[in-house]
C-alpha cells in the first residue's frame, strides 16, 4: 500500500539569481542563503518534509518587509513570514519555493494603553514575551496556545489554547493591524476603539489568512486585568467518558471557568516519563478558576461536587504562581512528551472542533478507533470548547503509519463535520487539511476565498500553496 499521495505537492517557482542579488544590495547581512539557515526556515512542527526556501531575509522593521515583498513581487517568487517556527499544519513549508522573511527580530512592544486595555505590538513578540513587558501594568494577554509562539503567527492562524473558554481566540482579541500587502504596499485596518461598523471587516479577513493575503507588522490586541484571585486543580477520572461528561455539566451550568483541559493516560504517562512527574496515570482534568476570592470559591466547590458525581477523585489544588506552573507542566509539555517518547518520530495533530453537547460522541468513538490502530498516540484537548488533539506518533519513513495515522484522522474530521463541528479549531488549514476545508465550507466558499485570494495576490506570491489550490 503506497502513501506518497498523503504528501504534499511540490511545485517549485524559479527564484532568479537576479532577485536573490537584490536582496543582498538592499539587505546586506540581513540576508542570508546559508544552508543551515534556509533548512531552520523550511520546516515547522508538521510532519512534512519540503525543500528550503532560497533565501531568508531578517526583517528589523516594516519598511524591510514591503521592500523584499516588492523585490519579490517584481520576479513574481514566492514569500513566506515565519515567526517562531511554531505552525503544526506545513504553513511554513517552501511548498512552491521562494523566500522566507524572518520577523523574529520585529518583537518590541510599540505602545501600552492601559486604560483602554490594548498594547501595539510588532508580530515577532511572543506571548510570554509581551506578558512579561506589560507585568507591571496589572494586565495581562491570556491567548496562550501552548507554545511560546509569536503574536504575528497566533495572528496569522487565529490561534487560541487553554483560556479560550472564558476570553476568546485571537478572532476576538485582534483589534487592529498594519499589513504589507503582496504588491509591498503598507495598510491599515482597524482601530483601538472596541467597535466599528466602517466598511468590510479587513482586521477579520486578515486574522486567520496564514500569510497569504498580507504579513502583518504591526499588531493591536486586547488585554485583560490580572484577576484578583486564582486557582489552579488537577483531578484524575476513571475514563475519558467520566472527564468529558464533567466538563459538559460545568460549561452547561455556566460556571465561568477560565480553563479545562483534558489529558488522557496515555499522555499523563509521556508527561511523567518526560518531567520527572508522579501523576496518577488515569485521564485527568486540569482546571483554573479567575475571579474574587469568594467568586473563585464558589467556582471549585462546584466544579468539585460535579467531578465527585462522575467518580472524580484525587484532587490537587494550588494557588500560588508557582504551585499552578507545577501543575500546568502536564499539560504545557504534552506534545515535547509525547514526542520524545518515540525517538524520531513526527505527530500528525488533529484538531477537530464541535459542539459542546457533541463532545462525548465525537471523543469517545475516535477514542475506540485510536485505540484498535495499534499506532501509539495521546490526546489532550482544551475540552472547555469543544476542541481537541490527538498526536498519531509516526515514523515519516514509515508510510504505512502515515496512512494508518491519516485515516484516523479522516475519520475523526467525518465524525467532527457531521456533528456540525469543524476541521480546524485553532492550528489553521495550512497543507494538511486543505480537502477537510472543501469538505467543511463547500466549493461555494472556497471558490469565493479563492476570489479574495486572487484579488489581493494575483501573482499568487504569499505563502501559496496554503489553504487551497490558486
Amino acid at each position: 500500500m503506497n502513501a506518497t499521495h498523503l504528501l504534499p505537492e511540490i511545485h517549485l517557482r524559479v527564484v532568479p539569481p537576479a532577485l536573490i542579488a537584490a536582496l543582498q544590495t538592499r539587505f546586506g547581512a540581513q540576508c542570508t542563503v546559508a544552508q543551515a539557515v534556509r533548512e531552520q526556515h523550511g520546516r515547522d512542527e508538521s510532519s512534512f518534509r519540503a525543500p528550503p526556501p532560497s533565501a531568508v531575509v531578517f526583517a528589523d522593521s516594516t519598511q524591510d518587509v514591503a521592500d523584499a515583498v516588492q523585490l519579490a513581487s517584481q520576479y513574481a517568487v514566492p514569500v513566506i513570514a515565519y515567526g517562531a517556527g511554531s505552525s503544526l499544519e506545513g504553513q511554513l513549508l517552501a511548498v512552491q519555493g521562494g523566500i522566507s522573511i524572518d520577523l523574529s527580530r520585529m518583537n518590541q512592544v510599540l505602545s501600552i494603553d492601559a486604560e483602554d486595555l490594548t498594547v501595539t505590538v510588532q508580530p515577532g513578540i511572543t506571548r510570554k514575551q509581551l506578558n512579561e513587558a506589560i507585568k507591571d501594568t496589572g494586565l495581562f494577554f491570556p491567548i496562550d496556545p501552548g507554545a511560546d509562539a509569536s503574536i504575528g503567527g497566533m495572528s496569522a492562524t487565529r490561534a487560541s489554547g487553554t483560556n479560550a473558554v472564558r476570553y476568546g481566540t485571537m478572532r476576538e482579541n485582534v483589534l487592529a493591524l498594519e499589513v504589507v500587502t503582496a504588491s509591498g504596499q503598507v495598510i491599515r485596518t482597524g482601530t483601538r476603539a472596541k467597535k466599528s461598523s466602517a466598511g468590510y471587516d479587513l482586521t477579520r479577513l486578515m486574522v486567520g489568512s496564514e500569510g497569504t493575503l498580507g504579513i502583518m507588522t504591526e499588531i493591536t490586541v486586547r488585554l485583560y486585568p490580572l484577576p484578583e484571585a486564582v486557582s489552579a486543580a488537577v483531578c484524575s477520572f476513571p475514563s475519558i467518558e467520566a472527564a468529558v461528561r464533567t466538563t459538559i455539566q460545568t460549561i452547561q451550568l455556566g460556571v465561568p471557568i477560565a480553563r479545562i483541559e483534558l489529558i488522557d493516560r496515555h499522555a499523563v504517562r509521556m508527561v511523567n516519563a518526560h518531567s520527572k512527574l508522579h501523576l496518577r496515570e488515569e485521564p485527568m482534568l486540569l482546571m483554573e478558576f479567575h475571579g474574587t476570592p469568594s467568586g473563585v470559591k464558589e467556582q471549585t466547590e462546584t466544579v468539585q461536587e460535579i467531578a465527585g458525581e462522575f467518580g472524580g477523585q484525587a484532587f490537587e489544588w494550588a494557588s500560588t504562581p508557582e504551585e499552578r506552573s507545577r501543575l500546568w507542566a502536564a499539560r504545557h509539555n504534552a506534545y515535547f512528551a509525547a514526542v520524545q517518547s518515540r525517538p524520531g518520530c513526527r505527530s500528525i495533530s488533529t484538531d477537530t472542533c464541535v459542539p459542546i453537547s457533541r463532545l462525548a460522541d465525537c471523543l469517545l468513538e475516535s477514542v475506540a478507533e485510536a485505540e484498535a490502530s495499534g499506532i501509539p498516540y495521546s490526546l489532550v484537548g482544551h475540552v472547555g470548547d469543544g476542541n481537541f488533539h490527538f498526536g498519531y506518533l509516526l515514523d515519516p519513513d514509515n508510510p504505512e503509519e502515515r496512512l494508518t495515522a491519516e485515516t484516523l484522522n479522516h475519520k475523526l474530521v467525518a465524525r467532527a463535520l457531521s456533528l456540525d463541528g469543524t476541521c480546524s479549531g485553532e492550528h489553521g488549514v495550512g497543507l494538511h487539511k486543505m480537502g477537510f476545508l472543501l469538505d467543511e465550507t463547500g466549493a461555494g466558499a472556497v471558490d469565493m476565498m479563492r476570489a479574495i485570494k486572487r484579488a489581493l495576490d494575483p501573482k499568487n506570491i504569499l505563502n501559496p500553496g496554503k489553504i487551497f489550490a490558486f
